[in-house]
């Protein structure tokens, strides 16, 4: 395979080169669960029957002519493989289609049926984050969107491990892997690779490419699990989607001619979602690699999602800041790879770990913390800082986090050192994330609230013991999501009246596929692993994008957006706010508009909709030179001419606002859309700001006689004395009788 190159043509998607040139079926695989049609009047039965005794069935053929007698329309070919989702030989006498209700009660009424019944709808785990998202088989935005079906998801990282079985285009249902001797299929329809001069085949050496790829849009894959935890049925947010792989990263980072090169080659591949777990440093957006590219994705009516940055818990340090990009960071779900720390006066503490040893003896050993006469790199357990310590031997280790190595690596140091096992626990900036390792010896990662308990049993005790428990998976965290303290924050520095992030999606402790060939656990052969950062969060928004332009293909990129962001969630599971890693309601530059709600984003209501030349007088407004913006717009532009407006006055669905002491009254405009009823009426609900006098919205009210009918608004902000704190935030929110539209506001006072 090493000579071989997959690749989408610039004419159609289903000719690919592959060596010479293979041509691919476009037919779909026979899908799991089948959804409704266009008009929404479909559902898939199963019907058992009762095989004739009189007739031999050689072959499928013959079987699929008898199933397909019972169809209720003529059995062609056509009719009858749009209808027929699946017959079976072995399991039952009978087979799966889709039907009306009235329908399926006419073929009940045959001869020789036994049975006609919806099927059921069957609960997703392991990834687990469709079913924390709300994602289920047979209803909602799933049913909707057919699975993102028809949709390309075109992902710009690392590469791509295509046996995968994440990737099989039978991969709906998880039974077969892609070939070893092809690298595309009809879920993988192409792959390129940028990175290498004369490197045809874009082959994963990293994992992150095939991890993110397989959150995005991995087909269901029964019996996966990283360790031998989170076992279960792995899927992507967007199961039915098709994939088009770019490799602009290797182990030495992502180069930006790379990026590029992977924007381009999308647009001639025609790809619907782009999806980037990609970042740097925040530069003007003539300036930036991704700015630019996502830009020109726009024009041509492309999505584009990126990862926020793993620079957190530290403001400004968001990256992807332009307004035309969807910029996510990471929270946490409701599920737990779980270990338990028990100290020697009895005392227990919750934490997590991947690795958990079944022949690791939970007896209590003697506990040491290895920081000698204060010494930071000890007390970090930096690589070489625990050598030649024979008194760690058989011991339990207690590491902070914290010094630029890696968690696992810690371990190894550790285990170098001759210790049985390691207590790793968060300093202040940490918190309470926490996240599941493989680590290299019996390992617990704790909160930061922990150490205050742990230091006190150390000084007050003669001879210390600690041990560890391992619990397994654990499902039902209410106090999820909470934002991981990695995740990048806010303000956005390039452009301050635009808020970043947008949303928070699923970042910590995400299980998705990775190449069998990379050494990454104790069992070389396993195909899942579990990662926590941004990038693992962006792809779900990826995949949902896919969902709502499959649900929505007439949409534009700012409607999805504005669907995403006006119907995100901002309480977690208990009701109460969402937490950041102090435990403390997190703020508006560390949520964005708040965590991504699926369910409710396929039906927003009212949409804030930007067209690409919409962005040319914001350009302006950032004062950036006629030249500078023509190297993101990709023609002449005379800001002189068309005028320039404030980066907060972008048609934005959500407002950031700055004021200090030469401003003290600020007015916003807005324009929405109605995607929902034709008939409908909303009622302003204005969240009160401290800082601010009473905001006026004028008009209070909107009516809507007609489908994408438009309305704009004014909102009117003035600063008064109480505005003691450095920020504030709210939020107006338009109430129908079907509808909820939230635009959320931050408030920075200087």
């Amino acid at each position: 395979m090493k000579d071989q190159k997959c690749r989408l043509s610039p004419t159609t998607l289903t000719i690919f080169i592959l060596g010479l040139i293979c041509i691919l079926s476009i037919s779909p695989a026979n899908t799991a669960v089948a959804v409704a049609d266009s008009g929404g009047s479909l559902s898939t039965y199963i019907i058992q029957i009762e095989k004739p005794t009189d007739k031999h069935f050689a072959t499928s053929e013959n079987l699929d002519d008898l199933y397909g007698s019972f169809l209720p329309t003529p059995a062609t070919s056509s009719n009858q493989e749009k209808r027929m989702v699946h017959s079976y030989r072995h399991v039952l006498s009978g087979f799966a289609a889709k039907l009306t209700t009235e329908e399926a009660k006419s073929i009940r009424e045959r001869d020789g049926v036994l049975s006609v019944r919806p099927e059921k709808v069957l609960s997703l785990h392991t990834t687990h984050t469709p079913d924390f998202l709300g994602l289920q088989q047979g209803v909602g935005l799933w049913k909707d969107s057919n699975f993102g079906k028809g949709v390309i998801i075109g992902v710009l990282d690392s590469g791509i491990f295509p046996q995968h079985p994440s990737l099989s285009d039978e991969g709906r249902n998880g039974r077969a892997s892609v070939s070893s001797t092809t690298s595309c299929n009809n879920k993988l329809i192409g792959a390129r690779s940028f990175i290498f001069e004369g490197v045809y085949l874009p082959t994963d050496d990293v994992g992150h490419g095939t991890h993110t790829a397989s959150t995005a849009a991995g087909a269901f894959v029964k019996d996966a699990s990283a360790l031998g935890n989170a076992k279960g049925t792995a899927t992507g947010m967007a199961p039915l989607a098709h994939l088009a792989i770019y490799q602009v990263c290797s182990v030495r980072g992502c180069l930006e001619a790379d990026i590029l090169a992977g924007f381009d080659a999308a647009f001639e591949d025609g790809v619907d979602v782009l999806s980037l777990s990609i970042g740097g440093d925040t530069w003007p957006f003539f300036a930036d690699a991704i700015a630019i590219g996502a830009f020109a994705a726009i024009l041509k009516g492309i999505f584009v999602s990126c990862s926020a940055g793993n620079h957190g818990p530290y403001n400004t340090t968001s990256s992807n800041e332009a307004p035309w990009i969807l910029t996510v960071g990471a929270s946490t779900i409701d599920r737990s790879i779980k270990a338990m720390a028990r100290l020697g006066n009895g005392k227990e503490f919750d934490g997590e770990t991947l690795y958990q040893p079944h022949d690791f003896r939970s007896v209590p050993l003697p506990l040491v913390y290895p920081a000698l006469n204060g010494d930071n790199s000890s007390a970090l357990c930096l690589p070489d800082s625990l050598k030649d310590r024979s008194d760690l031997q058989g011991k339990v280790v207690v590491c902070y986090v914290g010094g630029d190595v890696t968690r696992v690596e810690k371990g190894q140091e550790v285990k170098d050192a001759g210790g049985a096992a390691m207590i790793l626990v968060n300093g202040p900036m940490e918190g309470a994330t926490t996240i599941a390792d493989e680590h290299v010896l019996p390992a617990v990662h704790l909160r930061y609230d922990v150490a205050r308990e742990i230091t006190s049993y150390l000084n007050t005790t003669s001879a210390p013991k600690a041990t560890i428990l391992f619990k397994g998976t654990h499902i039902g965290r209410s106090a999820a999501p909470a934002v991981a303290s990695f995740s990048s924050r806010g303000p956005n520095y390039q452009s301050p009246g635009i808020l970043k992030p947008d949303i928070i999606g699923p970042g910590v402790n995400i299980l998705a596929g990775w190449p069998s060939t990379l050494d990454n656990s104790t069992d070389k052969n396993h195909l899942f692993n579990v990662i926590s950062r941004t990038s693992m969060s962006c792809p779900h928004l990826s995949g949902v994008a896919a969902l709502l332009k499959s649900a929505h293909p007439g949409w534009s990129p700012a409607a999805i957006k504005s669907a995403i962001m006006t119907t995100a969630a901002t309480s977690n599971m208990e009701g109460q706010p969402i937490l950041d890693q102090s435990l403390n309601p997190a703020n508006i530059f560390t949520t964005g508009a708040g965590h991504v709600n699926p369910s409710k984003a396929v039906d927003p209501g009212l949409i804030y909709d930007i067209k690409p030349q919409d962005y040319i007088p914001y350009l302006c407004g950032l004062n950036y030179t006629d030249s500078e913006i023509k190297l993101i717009v990709k023609k002449v532009v005379t800001c002189s001419s068309i005028g320039s407006i404030p980066d907060y006055q972008l048609n934005y669905p959500a407002i950031s606002l700055r004021f200090n002491n030469s401003v003290s009254k600020v007015s916003v405009t807005r324009t929405v859309t109605n995607v929902g009823p034709a008939k409908s009426s909303y009622k302003v609900v204005i969240d009160p700001i401290t800082g601010l006098d009473p905001i006026g919205v004028n008009p209070s009210k909107l009516e809507f006689t007609k489908a994408n009918q438009t309305a704009s608004f004014r909102i009117d902000f003035t600063r008064n004395a109480t505005a003691t704190q450095p920020l504030a935030q709210g939020a107006i929110t338009w109430v129908s009788a079907k509808h909820s539209v939230r635009t959320p506001i931050a408030v920075v006072f200087e």
